[in-house]
């Protein structure tokens, strides 16, 4: 399968640069996965789409102001941070900007030394692991010294950083917000549980890889990013018994789709369980765990195009996307959503 199967035309001014005011205001364009018919509604009738009984799956994770701005000890030259994956204790994977100057025992001050970071391995494309030396939390000193990771097609300044956040945001971890999710008040989620719907969370901390555009031409050969995701027990029997009675579940977000598919690719039903996934949803890919899916628009011949053609079609998504781009939907992390049931 060719990558340009998965292009589509979106002018530039469709790319949302700044959040709505209110987080439920934004469009929603309903597809039927099985039929591609096309509804056009706002985000609060979601409501209508919910049957008592279903479980509406939520990503917890919450966005680290992981953009760190200092300088070299050794020179005194400026750096930029982006701390993306805790490897174990206080080592990050991370990217740096400019990287080709750090090599391995080179350290890196932030905050006048309220962070030291050192160098201790090489990645490829810039990437590195660093030993990070802090006092106290380090929660509370990206807090103090951290900026939010915006997606890289975001020129404009975020004036609330907490719009990058969905309101139920509890796990520190990613490097990037799981955007679905941003649409959701908690007066949206009182009365969808006020429905009779089940409200399950799980945990799956965002990488930038997720705006990686796919640059091999055979799909087949796209080497796919690792995340890591959590299920706790509570979750995983929510899910089974949805199941059991003959009802739905449906993820918000593609971060909420990998988590439980990877679960239900490698076991009978939903388990607690924790670990890494690379999971690569495409046309072809049986899906085991979601009956629906609200998600965002995402990037042409991006992976995340690829995973919603799964669920439907690719000629239903492209077709509601060539739709939604006539009618000046916005577009990626701030724009509009797609419900897919």
């Amino acid at each position: 399968m060719n990558v340009e199967e998965f292009d589509y035309h979106l002018p530039e001014s469709l790319i949302a640069q700044t959040p709505l005011k209110n987080r439920d205001q934004s469009r929603l364009l309903v597809l039927g996965r099985k039929t591609g018919n096309i509804a056009h509604k706002h985000f609060t009738d979601i409501m209508d789409y919910f049957e008592t009984g279903d479980t509406l799956v939520l990503n917890d994770t919450r966005v680290m102001p992981a953009r760190l701005f200092g300088f070299k000890e050794e020179t005194g030259a400026k750096v930029e941070m982006l701390m993306l994956t805790r490897i174990e204790d206080n080592d990050w994977e991370v990217l740096l900007k400019p990287a080709k100057r750090i090599k391995v025992g080179n350290t890196l001050s932030f905050g006048n030394g309220k962070i030291i970071a050192e160098c201790i391995k090489e990645l490829e494309q810039g990437g590195r692991i660093m030993r990070l030396h802090f006092e106290g939390i380090l929660k509370e000193r990206l807090d103090e010294l951290g900026e939010m990771p915006l997606p890289p097609y975001i020129k404009e300044r975020l004036d609330d950083p907490d719009r990058y956040q969905t309101v139920y945001a509890k796990e520190n971890g990613s490097a990037a917000a799981p955007t679905a999710g941003l649409h959701f008040t908690d007066e949206l989620l009182q009365k969808i549980k006020d429905k009779g719907v089940n409200i399950a969370f799980i945990t799956l901390h965002v990488g930038l890889g997720t705006f990686r555009p796919v640059s091999v031409e055979d799909i087949n050969d796209h080497e796919m990013h690792s995340e890591y995701y959590q299920m706790t027990k509570e979750t995983a029997d929510i899910l089974n018994k949805t199941k059991e009675n003959g009802h739905r579940i449906i993820s918000v977000g593609t971060t909420s789709t990998r988590t439980l598919e990877t679960i239900r690719r490698d076991h009978e039903q939903f388990v607690a369980t924790s670990g890494w996934t690379d999971i690569f949803i495409y046309p072809g890919f049986e899906y085991k765990a979601i009956d629906g899916l609200i998600t965002n628009f995402h990037l042409p011949k991006s992976t995340l195009v690829m995973l919603v053609s799964a669920f439907s079609s690719r000629e239903y998504i492209l077709n509601a996307y060539k739709e939604a781009v006539k009618l000046k939907y916005r577009f990626f992390s701030f724009g509009d959503a797609m419900l897919i049931i």
